[in-house]
């Protein structure tokens, strides 16, 4: 692949540290605003489709609007949504831009809103646009000006419209125009309005027109994001909802992070692409909003799970593109990548078998179904995973950690609290008592074959070690908080998975738990809430507040955290994160003697 050329103004942008990036999401794609404000990250028209803004992985193309001067950056989410405001301290006063895709997203169109104000003091402030499709490959052509004055122009297989930038000026190398510069000077109290749209056909005439985009924008999420007042830390459980929601499409698929490559560990070659919906993600993402808010994303999360549990039955895919497509075979780019990472689309998931998406599943349909919330079709695709439970529980399978295929403990055990769940919430008859028939045997078969020697559970049969995975079954209904396999694996897990309430999955090798790999926040949250089943109040809460501070400066969580450095590690932002960090806010919200007497865990 070749890439295209890259400007000057380009390399004033390199990459950041991953905790100063901001995400703007509307569902069907998303962007990374860095400290600059650069958008150094955006693929359209979908989640899934080609880079127009790649340069956080090397390739070309971005969007800033930055100060002229001299700068501290900073900045904040306006609460309960994805509205970012930019705020820069220069010598001159203060300057603000605020930024948002335009929410609810059209799923072929995009509107970028900018907005940029002079707080206090004059502003100066240079903006460059500099998109480029296909990673980097194929520069802006056929630039025009449209009836209005706004920029027009084609960008690989996309329609682009540029508009309150009448002024800018066409830039390009050897008469080419594949960006544009402009340099804005604002007096106190003035604003400028930024409008970009990318469309995969023609953009509808007339331009967007910036104050009623902004308006529906703002009252949009205000009806997307429920209050959450009965949670324990309300603006950042406010946040974590916004970010799922913003990561969720028209069709119910919540992508597990806006990003491809960024890597987990510096040259280590773990880097991936996770601009996909993993179901096991998605049931994640379900059972937090039914233990904080049962609504939309509940409802979302099991209609795109039952479409395809309906389609593919026991031969359901781990992951799906957001409009349930196959998951394109991984493939490498010709770019530098994230320092310290390589450059990667597709994801190696499409070949994999995981048995744990089944039990996942049914944990998602019964947490639907005791809120009153699942249909008849709901109740089919059920029945569609307790059958492939039933023909596949012995089959070797990757696991929650998408290794090489064993009899993991996790995937058998997760399956058979789904079974045991589903049954509790449904209608009397046969079919109930079948699945927790079957959930009984397969805890029996898992016990006699993968229970430690020191009575907790092991990783699978063949592998007396621990795995911080093994204590999400107790949590979802298998096992109750005093069964002696439970309170063991708990206590060992604490004792050998983690380090100064962090915790780890598993050990890797003989070096030290964080040379190996950093500390995975998605377990963090999961001890916080088997801390909390456990009545452990103080332990749960020491937990939790662990995790939640193991973000970037906007709130956001990667997949892992260096413990020793405080960098965000991977894709960004991790959905699961998110949803484990809701969760555990609902759930620790509860006193003890509430938690203890209700049943674990409606």
């Amino acid at each position: 692949m070749t890439t295209g050329h890259r400007p000057d103004e380009d390399r004033h942008y390199p990459p950041q540290d991953l905790g100063s990036y901001a995400l703007l999401a509307d569902g069907e794609r998303g962007a990374l605003v860095g400290p600059r404000g650069e958008i150094c990250w955006l693929c359209a028209p979908r989640w899934h489709d080609d880079a127009v803004f790649a340069a956080l992985i090397g390739g070309g193309g971005l969007y800033a609007v930055t100060p002229a001067e001299p700068f501290v950056p900073g900045g904040s989410y306006e609460d309960g949504s994805l509205i970012w405001r930019s705020r820069w301290v220069t010598r001159s006063g203060i300057v603000e831009c605020r930024d948002a895709l335009a929410f609810p997203g059209d799923t072929g169109r995009l509107v970028l809103l900018r907005r940029l104000t002079a707080r206090e003091g004059p502003a100066r402030v240079r903006v460059v646009l500099h998109p480029v499709a296909g990673y980097g490959r194929e520069p802006m052509r056929e630039v025009r000006r449209g009836a209005a004055g706004e920029w027009q122009a084609r960008l690989g297989g996309l329609a682009l419209r540029w508009s309150g930038a009448e002024d800018a000026r066409p830039e390009g190398d050897g008469g080419t125009h594949d960006r544009f510069t402009l340099e804005l000077e604002l007096a106190e109290g003035r604003q400028r309005d930024l409008v970009l749209e990318l469309g995969a056909g023609p953009l509808r005439a007339p331009v967007v027109h910036p104050g009623r985009a902004w308006a529906a924008t703002e009252q949009a999420w205000a009806s997307a994001v429920p209050g959450l007042a009965d949670t324990v830390a309300v603006r950042d459980t406010r946040q974590a909802y916004a970010v799922l929601r913003g990561l969720t499409s028209a069709g119910g698929g919540m992508v597990a992070a806006a990003t491809t490559s960024l890597p987990e560990r510096a040259e280590e070659g773990r880097n991936y692409d996770y601009r996909y919906v993993w179901i096991r993600d998605q049931a994640y993402a379900g059972q937090a909003v039914a233990a904080a808010a049962p609504g939309p994303l509940l409802d979302d999360a099991v209609r795109f799970t039952t479409a395809r549990l309906h389609a593919d039955g026991p031969g359901l895919s781990p992951a799906y593109t957001v409009d349930g497509r196959p998951v394109p075979d991984q493939r490498p780019l010709d770019l530098p990548g994230y320092p310290g990472g390589y450059d990667r689309i597709g994801n190696h998931v499409n070949r994999q078998f995981q048995l744990d998406c089944f039990g996942e599943a049914l944990l998602l349909l019964a947490a639907a179904a005791e809120h009153g919330r699942l249909d008849d079709d709901g109740w089919v695709a059920a029945r569609i995973a307790a059958d492939a439970v039933r023909q596949r529980w012995r089959e070797a399978d990757a696991g929650i950690w998408e290794l090489g295929n064993r009899d993991w403990t996790h995937s058998r055990l997760i399956c058979a609290a789904g079974l045991r769940r589903i049954a509790g919430a449904a209608p009397r008859g046969p079919a109930a008592g079948e699945w927790s028939a079957l959930a009984d045997a397969i805890l029996a078969d898992t016990g006699k074959r993968a229970l430690h020697p020191a009575g907790h559970w092991q990783r699978s049969p063949d592998d007396p070690s621990l795995d911080a995975a093994l204590l999400l079954p107790p949590l979802r209904g298998l096992l109750p908080a005093e069964d002696p396999r439970t309170r063991a694996t708990l206590r060992a897990c604490t004792t050998h998975l983690t380090d100064g309430y962090y915790a780890y999955r598993f050990r890797h090798d003989d070096r030290p738990l964080s040379k190996a790999e950093g500390a995975f926040l998605l377990c963090g949250f999961v001890t916080a809430l088997a801390e909390h089943q456990q009545g452990h109040e103080i332990d749960a809460y020491r937990w939790f507040e662990r995790n939640r501070a193991a973000c970037g400066a906007p709130g956001l969580f990667a997949e892992e955290y260096d413990v020793a450095q405080r960098r965000l590690l991977g894709n960004l932002p991790q959905a699961f994160v998110h949803a484990l960090m809701l969760e555990a806010s609902a759930r620790l919200a509860r006193p003890e003697a509430t938690a203890r007497t209700q049943p674990w865990p409606t």
